[in-house]
């Protein structure tokens, strides 16, 4: 598994802790933030790989207010986010908006762990996907040029063997003369 850096956004001191108390004994790379004007100065300096917010938040700033600013920011940082106040039209309005995934308070700490790992595992296979497209472009590029370099080599052939052929079929001259011109135009290195 690929550890993440993670931003967690909660206004509520003792689920922000337990939180960050369980992603930090994960292995994750954990920063807070206790409101959604932090979350987005946090989000406007550094990368997240995932960030999991509370919809409800005091101040000017939400949890939809974060999602949007993460997706503005880098397309490649997955949101979760999370409400004690489940209600159908917030968890389809966070999911239209990007929103991987959404949590019911209080978090489940499995359910959230299962769902990082299998965040860190599509991050893990678009990174091989992506290294994988650029080793076939070098490839693809090496290929062609040795192609092209062939192209040419069988051209070059071509026509030294054409200009031998002439030679040794030139009724002009002497059939040791003929052999002799013929054998000059071999390169060298033949």
């Amino acid at each position: 598994m690929q550890f993440l850096k993670v931003l967690v956004v909660e206004d509520d001191p003792g689920t922000l802790l337990v939180l960050q108390d369980r992603l930090d004994r994960a292995g994750h790379e954990v920063r807070t933030a206790t409101d959604g004007v932090e979350a987005v100065k946090l989000i406007s300096e550094q990368f997240f790989d995932v960030i999991i917010t509370d919809l409800v938040m005091p101040g000017d700033v939400d949890g939809i207010g974060v999602l949007e600013k993460a997706q503005e920011k880098s397309k490649p940082t997955e949101v979760i986010v999370m409400s004690a106040y489940t209600s159908v039209e917030s968890a389809v309005e966070a999911m239209k908006k990007g929103a991987v995934d959404y949590l019911q308070k209080p978090v489940n700490l499995d359910e959230l762990k299962f769902r990082l790992d299998r965040i860190s595992t599509m991050k893990s296979v678009v990174k091989d996907a992506s290294n994988l497209r650029e080793a076939m472009d070098i490839t693809e590029k090496s290929a062609s040029q040795t192609i092209q370099d062939l192209e040419m080599m069988v051209s070059g052939l071509r026509k030294t063997c054409s200009a031998i052929k002439k030679t040794l079929t030139d009724q002009g001259l002497e059939p040791d003369e003929r052999l002799k011109l013929a054998l000059d135009i071999l390169p060298p290195d033949a």
